[in-house]
């Protein structure tokens, strides 16, 4: 598919196979979750502006390159968006961070709304938006059309798990979005679940299995 980036690196497909057995434990997926995110931060930051600084070092002057963090808002989408929101800002400790609560009606699969907080400014900043299953897709275009309305400078999407249902529905409405992710799966069940997908990451995250 167009537009999406699939992260191959062995250590980020060693530590995603860890993380989809059902044997692993919530504190284990946790940090899994996070090591992988952090990874992920670092492909996003690829093109990430930089600033001319400045410095000393201890023998003389020079101007070095310093990442302009502030420049960058990820924003997790409740509740397990939270998971890559930690280990992203291992990487980027400087960034903004914003919040968009969503859950996914059980009858209709589709996306409801009951939080949204952004950093202000969203004009002058490049957004990540970050959710660990992109499935039926209808979760992650809620966010991508809330926060397109705030007129961000860039809109990225990443997740470590898609399936080619959720892609084309993202695609469909915003094909200019790129979608980082580690893995693009079979499929989705009769209940919007990914095959062979992790189950469910909040659940299996916060021990709400």
């Amino acid at each position: 598919m167009q537009n999406v980036d699939v992260l191959s690196h062995p250590l980020i497909q060693h530590k995603l196979t860890l993380l989809r057995q059902k044997e692993t434990p919530p504190s284990l997926f946790r940090s899994l979750l996070q090591d992988i995110s952090a990874w992920m931060a670092y492909e996003l930051s690829r093109q990430a502006p930089l600033l001319a600084v400045e410095i000393e070092t201890p023998l003389e002057g020079m101007r070095g390159m310093r990442f302009d963090g502030q420049s960058l808002a990820l924003v997790s989408i409740l509740r397990a968006g939270n998971g890559m929101l930690e280990g992203m800002l291992r990487t980027l400790p400087e960034a903004r961070v914003g919040h968009i609560g969503l859950y996914r009606d059980p009858e209709t699969l589709q996306a409801v709304e009951y939080y949204f907080k952004m950093p202000h400014r969203t004009e002058d900043l490049d957004v990540v938006v970050a959710d660990p299953m992109l499935a039926t897709g209808h979760t992650a275009v809620a966010a991508l059309q809330r926060i397109a309305a705030l007129r961000p400078r860039s809109l990225r999407l990443a997740c470590l798990v898609a399936c080619p249902e959720g892609l084309r529905t993202v695609q469909k409405d915003f094909p200019q979005v790129p979608v980082m992710t580690c893995a693009i799966d079979r499929e989705l069940n009769e209940h919007g679940y990914i095959l062979p997908g992790l189950g469910d990451a909040g659940d299996r995250m916060f021990a709400t299995f």
